[in-house]
């Protein structure tokens, strides 16, 4: 019996280790351009037939090659992959399976280099978690890949090591201006490129930092600890450094197995508010956010508990911020253009008051599942397509978008895009009231 597409490229990715990741400006280019054809050839076919294009118009061959590639380049390259896979709405199902490949794996750091990097940051403790750790990775993300450990007490663990080089790769990245361009337009660009830039790369480089990560996650810890239905790993510092990330082993199903179980609406309605409740809740609570909501990161339980496992982008706002953002969206909801203006200027994003109709239009596409009335599902159309965001990006250029702000774009559509998925029934616009409280009129 011939296998599918799928289990021929997971079965490729896992034989295949991972060639050393280019770290110059030259090498990646010349890596991303080769990426890049794949898409152009399957552009200029699509045109041929008289259809736009959409990476759902890549055979399953040419779509397997372009996530090797990606695979192979981490960093910023393969972070545009993993989002396309769940925020592209254009995707059919057997593209979306393929691309979401790059949401937990990717071509593995050779094990020799791994156990360097272990030894290396954390001394006769890296030899002592050595000496129980799986060679093979249980995931292969864009930063840094994961083990599953068991410490010398027998509590299971995940060993997340960063693959070598991936910091200067990412700073050749950001040195390309072309490449500097394509990611301000990926993540909802503003008028000042370059604060956009700056912001963008500071984040992923951030990411790299896994003593930071270690401990931006404690404090989700603590602030989630206890919950009934949002579970953060507890971190092992005495295990941990700044290439090495231990923390306790989560079991839990990924977004499409869960899906497949077949979940009641209860369930799915609890994944969903909790889901809702980390990523926009502690923003409003706390002024803290975590703006990287791809699946990969996702664990559910049976029963619609959510354990998030990845911190490593994470911005934090002062209180005048999150105030602004709360009034913002209450404005939006109410339709009220004084009360737009007002909210976007007291967030450092004046609207351009002649042509107040795009702000709006954008910013109630932003807002769009708290703009209907009770509870519904959020539609899945909140999931851009490849081929929309050209004239989205053109329309937010005339938005003056302060760099630190970046990742919210970012934050609210892909959470939509997993909450499209989930299919879950709430009342979004209330469950915001009750998340901000009393901030903001």
């Amino acid at each position: 019996m011939a296998k599918d597409p799928l289990h021929l490229l997971l079965e490729h990715l896992r034989a295949e280790k991972a060639p050393e990741i280019p770290t110059s400006s030259l090498g990646r280019l010349r890596r991303t351009a080769f990426a890049g054809a794949r898409v152009g050839i399957g552009s200029l076919a699509a045109k041929l037939r008289g259809k736009d294009f959409n990476l759902g118009s890549l055979s399953p061959q040419a779509l397997a090659e372009l996530v090797e590639s990606l695979g192979e380049l981490k960093g910023i390259a393969m972070k545009v992959g993993q989002i396309l896979s769940y925020v592209d709405g254009s995707l059919d199902p057997e593209a979306r399976e393929l691309l979401a490949v790059l949401q937990r794996y990717s071509q593995p750091t050779p094990f020799p280099q791994i156990e360097r990097t272990i030894r290396e940051d954390l001394g006769d403790r890296g030899r002592a978690l050595l000496a129980r750790l799986e060679r093979e990775p249980v995931a292969v993300a864009s930063i840094g890949q994961v083990h599953r450990a068991v410490r010398e007490d027998g509590e299971p663990v995940a060993v997340k090591v960063r693959h070598p080089g991936i910091d200067t790769a990412i700073r050749a990245d950001f040195k390309a201006a072309a490449i500097g361009k394509v990611m301000a337009r990926t993540f909802a660009p503003g008028l000042d490129i370059a604060e956009i830039v700056e912001e963008a790369q500071a984040r992923f480089l951030e990411e790299c930092d896994y003593g930071l990560e270690a401990r931006r996650q404690a404090r989700f810890f603590a602030l989630f600890a206890g919950h009934e239905a949002i579970a953060i790993p507890a971190v092992h510092m005495d295990w941990s450094g700044a290439r090495v990330l231990t923390t306790t082993w989560r079991e839990g199903a990924g977004l499409e197995a869960f899906l497949r179980t077949q979940p009641s609406s209860g369930v799915r309605e609890r994944a969903a508010r909790s889901l809702y409740e980390f990523y926009v809740g502690t923003l409003y609570r706390h002024g803290l956010f975590n703006a990287d909501p791809h699946p990969g990161n996702l664990l559910f339980s049976p029963e619609g508990s959510v354990t998030i496992l990845d911190h490593g982008c994470v911005r934090e706002f002062d209180r005048d911020t999150v105030v602004g953002l709360v009034r913002l969206s209450r404005a939006v909801r109410a339709d009220d253009e004084q009360r737009i203006q007002a909210a976007l200027s007291a967030i450092g994003m004046p609207a351009p008051a002649d042509d107040f109709d795009v702000t709006r239009g954008l910013l109630r596409g932003f807002f769009a599942p708290l703009l209907a009335p009770g509870r519904h599902a959020v539609a899945a159309d909140r999931a851009v397509a490849m081929g929309e965001t050209v004239t989205l990006k053109r329309r937010l250029m005339r938005m003056r978008l302060p760099g630190r702000l970046l990742f919210l774009f970012r934050i609210r559509f892909g959470l939509y895009a997993v909450l499209a998925r989930l299919g879950a029934e709430l009342d979004w616009a209330a469950l915001e009231d009750e998340l901000a409280g009393d901030l903001g009129p």
